[in-house]
């Protein structure tokens, strides 16, 4: 895979606590400027159109290569935020090439 291809972060959230999951959003963005990424967006769930999904909520982030998404992730400034996330909701991390992005 080479290093030029975009790479995607989504998270599939259900939040279990909202004034925790507001104080983890809070500092995400300062983990992210490091690695070049972007907030594509954040959303709520407005209906299932096929199969099942069980989270309320999705974000996606956009970095610039693998190595950039897993650096962020990898990173002690994110990896600090982990506890954070875990008390607030369930997330699923999930990282995605788009060559054609």
């Amino acid at each position: 895979m080479s290093d030029s291809i975009t790479t995607y972060v989504i998270g599939h959230i259900t939040i279990k606590d909202a004034d925790q999951w507001a104080s983890y959003r809070s500092q995400v963005p300062a983990t992210l400027a490091p690695w070049q990424a972007e907030l594509v967006f954040r959303g709520e769930k407005l209906a299932v159109l096929g199969g099942e999904h069980r989270h309320s909520d999705t974000v996606v982030i956009r970095f610039p290569n693998a190595a950039s998404a897993n650096g962020w992730f990898n990173s002690a400034a994110y990896q600090a935020l982990i506890p954070l996330r875990m008390a607030a909701a369930e997330v699923d991390l999930i990282s995605f090439s788009a060559p054609d992005a």
